[in-house]
Formats: C-alpha cells, structure tokens, sequence
C-alpha cells in the first residue's frame, strides 16, 4: 500500500498510518470509500499474519465497513487492526481508522477470513 507506514505489528494485531492526499480522494474531495475498504482488508491480514504460526493469509469471506466521518485532504489516519477469534478454518478481525490522535472515528471495519486451505492447495 502506498505512503501507508507500519507502525506496529504483532500477537494478532497491527497498526498503520498514513495522511490522506490527492490520491486517496472520492470526487467530493474527501476519503474514497473504496480506498478506505482496501486498507481494512490488507492492514487486517497484515494483524492475521501476525497471529497466526502457519498463516496462509486466506481469503475474504465477509468484508463489512461502517463510514462514520469524512477525513480531509493532510489529516492523519490511523488504522488499528487486531484478531478477534482464529478458528481451524475462519479468522474473525475488527479495524478501526480514526483522526484526530483517536478522538474521531473515521471507519469501523469487521472482516472474515478463510484459511482452512493452502494456497497451494
């Protein structure tokens, strides 16, 4: 992902931050959902891959996001990832971006995993 900056990552969790610019804009001048859902879905598996011995990063079987307020061209996000509940075959993780050293909620993201197989399977 670019201009993301891994801040930390381990024991199922992972956080990351990046300043919203140009690139990540919707036509109303603010953060694009669709890029919001991106960085759910990968800073998510980044936690998985954390907690998990063997990770096969797996597949996405449910992906849902909850947008609570805009964030603006220059202001920072942070996203906070962590492992709900890993199971034989499907990993639980929540995510949250806020703004504002945490005082605002930017997104909330849950997000489902399969991992019951290898990808070379």
């Amino acid at each position: 992902m670019k201009n993301i900056k891994l801040l930390s990552a381990g024991d199922g969790k992972c956080k990351a931050q990046f300043t919203v610019a140009e690139e990540h804009l919707n036509v109303g001048g603010f953060l694009h959902g669709g890029f919001t859902t991106t960085v759910i879905d990968c800073v998510s598996t980044y936690a998985l891959m954390t907690h998990k011995t063997d990770p096969p990063p797996g597949v996405s079987v449910d992906l849902h996001v909850t947008f609570l307020k805009a964030a603006f061209p220059g202001e920072t996000v942070t996203v906070d990832a962590k492992t709900i509940r890993s199971g034989k075959n499907l990993v639980f993780l929540a995510v949250e971006l806020t703004k504002n050293d945490g005082k605002d909620i930017v997104a909330r993201g849950q997000h489902t995993k399969y991992v019951g197989l290898s990808l070379t399977q």
